[in-house]
């Protein structure tokens, strides 16, 4: 399958740190995040609870501190309302939805559901979820990013 990537300056994030695909065990963890930061960006899950923050999809699972939020390659994915509104103090990448067609992130890039159409400063989601082939945008979060990235070196 042959997937148009058009833009120069794509970002690459990996979705919970995956990045040969989904790895629902280890999604999310420090560990496997900052491993995944060698070469990718991550979109994390995020919780504020109890006073802290907190990595996981589901519910929060592991503490996480400031300094590790304010790592420039981090999108997070607030999945708490506050969440939302602690990470307002910080200068991080963060965003809030549930199934909206679009939003924007705090940094002003349009974080698109999948299956949406695609502007210039979108970050196109999960294209495999719809086999999207033509992809011209600001980036791609996937957990096949590594595919995305190696297909984009070698066109």
């Amino acid at each position: 399958m042959l997937f148009i990537l058009l833009n120069q300056n794509m970002f690459f994030i990996s979705h919970r740190g995956n990045t040969l695909g989904p790895n629902p065990e280890d999604e999310n963890k420090i560990e496997y995040v900052e491993e995944t930061l060698k070469n990718f960006d991550v979109e994390i899950d995020v919780w504020y609870y109890k006073n802290n923050y907190y990595l996981g999809h589901d519910e929060p699972l592991y503490k996480v501190n400031n300094k590790f939020l304010k790592n420039k390659r981090f999108w997070i994915h607030c999945k708490n309302l506050e969440c939302f509104y602690k990470l307002s103090e910080l200068d991080v990448n963060y965003f809030w939805h549930e199934k909206d067609k679009i939003i924007i992130t705090s940094k002003g890039f349009f974080w698109n559901y999948p299956g949406t159409i695609l502007s210039k400063k979108s970050i196109c989601v999960m294209p495999e979820i719809n086999n999207t082939k033509k992809i011209n945008c600001m980036g791609i979060c996937s957990d096949y990013i590594q595919d995305y990235y190696d297909r984009y070196n070698n066109i």
